[in-house]
């Protein structure tokens, strides 16, 4: 499964392109752009699953630093401040990660 068979890729690189200065990423807007916050909780689940590469069942700080390259191959890293509050914001239970159940909460808030 690829991430453009349940988003357009013209959805993709338009988020991609609205984030590509860095600090500029907000994942609101990203989700928004690429058309995630309006897809199923099942879809969300499945995008979930891409973006976990190491199959942990949780998305780390080393995976986020890549998360826009999942969306579009040589897409920027994101900055350290931007993970942070990526992970913060999604975080519920306190433990650095992102869990697929807060992953679809903070896609669909």
């Amino acid at each position: 499964m690829s991430l453009t068979s349940i988003l357009s890729a013209e959805a993709i690189e338009n988020a991609v392109q609205d984030c590509q200065a860095p600090d500029t990423f907000c994942y609101k807007k990203f989700f928004k752009l690429c058309g995630l916050s309006t897809k199923t909780p099942q879809e969300i689940k499945d995008v979930f699953q891409i973006l976990d590469e190491d199959n942990s069942g949780y998305i780390e700080e080393s995976e986020l630093k890549y998360f826009l390259q999942r969306f579009v191959p040589g897409a920027r890293t994101l900055t350290e401040k931007e993970m942070k509050s990526f992970i913060s914001a999604a975080d519920d239970d306190s433990d650095g990660r992102i869990g697929a159940d807060e992953f679809q909460t903070m896609v669909l808030s």
